[in-house]
């Protein structure tokens, strides 16, 4: 007889302590071998396949696809062992046995929490495999020969093949299955124009504007509120958005920094002329391209080791001011799930190439989708380029549990007056904002001044290094 082990949705890190399923990629009765991807879930860090530690055929799910679980809740039940009419309750070549002495499986998982973390590595790619009918005598009937059930391409649908109606799905992006779940696509009608069938963004696109989708829910439905309707507003004006998800994420770190965060904001305008200069020259001298940000994270590390007090965070419990050797960077980084900060390791040890090549590899992961919750967390100081949205200046909430950070707004052509002359020179608004339990305004205006004298004149760090 199986041995019936639960699954619980495991403790992903980093403090997360829910997840909402997004889809399941087993169903009940279907076989599943050990580390194999049987949920896709969604934390407030990011969009994570959870591989079950057990082989053997799944016996039960626990939540629908849109429900919240808890850390610890059961997710699945899988039998291990022998079933009941003697089949094997693992693979369909008969994994779940011993080969060699036909002793049952032992109940221990693999120990994996993520693909890619744990004491083992997932599959390669992974499938799903049905239990074999019984045929005479009850013994396994032979598989039926598979058959080619690609449709036949027409001009208005993308080159690639469909997606097996009793297998996973092949997407591999988040972001594309997001897109394909916010609007109601089914994504196994489609047709993949990518290696291997892969579905791609443009396929989901494509198949939205033909209008490839069904019926769904509105999900922001007008709801009646009570204050509303107090105050004489009508119902229909009534839109209700559920704080969840990356979105209740934020709003629940921003609302603890500001409750237990007594921060302070300092400003100055700085003349950013001769580091744009200096970024051209280094751009026009061959090799891989420099970004501005990356110049301001080379001069924040700078900073940083001259004003240690700002890369540090608050243990409240202890009463004690924690200081980190190692700057941990965070940046600011907009995606369509919302905002997330990415987090640059060790960014005090980079050069501004090395800079420049791990922003963009993270940003683009952020918008992917396909960000880890260790690379969203552990940060000890964050920088806040908000120029990118047009905007002069801000004043930044800090990322708890950090003491500071420092926001950047748009460099723009702006009157200045230089070496005694009014003239039109390159000009920034740098904003720092500081846990004023780490240090006084005298240690976070020399942060800043020692920043802006960088920005002004880039000699000056090369003179502090």
């Amino acid at each position: 007889m199986a041995q019936v082990l639960e699954f619980k949705l495991p403790d992903l890190g980093e403090g997360l302590t829910e997840a909402e399923i997004v889809r399941w990629l087993v169903e009940v009765g279907d076989v599943v071998v050990v580390d194999q991807p049987v949920v896709e879930v969604e934390t407030a860090k990011a969009m994570v396949e959870v591989p079950c530690p057990y082989g053997g055929v799944v016996t039960a799910r626990f939540g629908a696809e849109g429900t919240e679980l808890p850390v610890g809740a059961p997710l699945l039940t899988v039998a291990v062992g022998r079933t009941a009419d003697g089949r094997p309750a693992g693979d369909g070549s008969g994994a779940g046995t011993d080969g060699a002495s036909g002793r049952e499986p032992a109940a221990e998982g693999s120990g994996n929490v993520l693909v890619g973390y744990g004491t083992s590595e997932a599959p390669a790619r992974r499938r799903r495999v049905r239990p074999a009918a019984p045929g005479v005598n009850g013994r396994p009937k032979a598989p039926e020969p598979v058959r080619d059930t690609r449709p036949t391409e027409t001009p208005s649908t993308p080159t690639g093949r469909a997606a097996p109606a009793d297998g996973p799905v092949p997407v591999i992006s988040p972001l594309v299955r997001r897109l394909a779940r916010q609007n109601g696509l089914d994504l196994r009608k489609l047709t993949g124009s990518g290696p291997d069938g892969l579905i791609l963004r443009a396929d989901v696109e494509h198949a939205l504007r033909a209008g490839d989708t069904r019926d769904r829910p509105d999900t922001t439905k007008a709801t009646a509120a009570p204050a509303a309707a107090a105050s004489g507003v009508g119902t229909a004006s009534v839109t209700r958005v559920p704080l969840k998800g990356i979105r209740g994420a934020v709003a629940d770190k921003l609302s603890r920094s500001r409750t237990e965060i007594p921060d302070a904001t300092c400003w100055v305008d700085a003349d950013a002329t001769e580091l744009m200069r200096t970024r051209a020259a280094m751009n026009a001298a061959g090799g891989p391209k420099i970004s501005v940000l990356a110049l301001l994270a080379r001069i924040c590390t700078a900073a940083l080791a001259r004003f240690p007090e700002l890369n540090s965070s608050v243990d409240t419990e202890a009463r004690e001011i924690v200081r980190y050797a190692d700057v941990h960077l965070g940046f600011a980084a907009q995606t369509e799930r919302g905002l997330v900060v990415p987090v640059v390791r060790d960014a005090h040890t980079r050069d501004a190439e090395s800079l420049t090549a791990e922003f963009a590899r993270l940003t683009e992961a952020a918008r992917e989708g396909t960000l880890t919750p260790a690379q969203l967390t552990g940060g000890t100081f964050t920088l806040n380029n908000y120029g990118v949205f047009g905007v002069d200046g801000s004043t930044p909430i800090i990322n708890h549990p950090e003491a500071a950070m420092l926001g950047v707004g748009r460099i723009v052509p702006k009157p200045w007056v230089h070496e005694g002359e009014l003239a039109v020179r390159q000009v920034v608004q740098l904003s720092l904002t500081f846990d004023h339990r780490v240090c006084d305004g005298g240690t976070a205006g020399g942060f800043l001044r020692y920043v802006a004298d960088c920005v002004e004149q880039p000699a000056v760090l090369l003179r502090t290094l």
